[in-house]
């Protein structure tokens, strides 16, 4: 098996792609958000729902730059921490950003 570091190297490191989360509510909620968006789908004309589609996609796009923007801070948290705890000076976890 490949290093990490080699799967960032080679472009094969995708946490977006392989994180779902564990709440038990999660499926209970992916399931209801469809069920939703098929009674929209019913009840609107065609032109009308694609209209709801490109906004849901919109929303897809800001929603996936919010979770990088929190994925690249988390990460940032994280090795500020450990640097803190390995050199034991205090306060570089809160300054990187």
């Amino acid at each position: 098996m490949k290093s990490n570091i080699e799967k960032l190297y080679h472009g094969r490191l995708h946490p977006d792609e392989n994180v779902i989360s564990n709440d038990p509510q999660y499926p209970i909620l992916r399931k209801r958000v469809s069920e939703i968006i098929e009674m929209w789908k019913d009840r609107l004309s065609a032109e009308e729902f694609e209209e709801l589609e490109a906004l849901l996609d919109l929303y897809g796009q800001t929603h996936g730059m919010e979770l990088a923007s929190i994925f690249n801070y988390g990460f940032r948290l994280g090795a500020g921490i450990m640097v803190e705890v390995l050199t034991g000076e205090e306060e570089l976890a809160v300054t990187l950003r």
